[in-house]
């Protein structure tokens, strides 16, 4: 089971650097009246990608509590 857990992560893995090497455009993020900000493309995605992430686990209820 850990060798199956262990390729999943590797596929994945992968899969995000051949995506962030795809999208290595530069953006301009227009913030706050005339302040900007240039960034890849993929550090973007994977910023928001990961802030998602971080607050699906924050606001999603938790097993144990499911529980009692």
């Amino acid at each position: 089971m850990q060798l199956i857990t262990w390729l999943l992560r590797l596929i994945i893995f992968v899969g995000l650097v051949c995506f962030s090497m795809i999208n290595s455009e530069n953006i301009t993020l227009n913030y706050y009246h005339d302040r900007s900000l240039e960034l890849p493309l993929s550090v973007v995605l994977l910023f928001f990608f990961g802030l998602g992430v971080v607050l699906t686990l924050i606001t999603a209820p938790s097993k144990t509590a499911a529980k009692k």
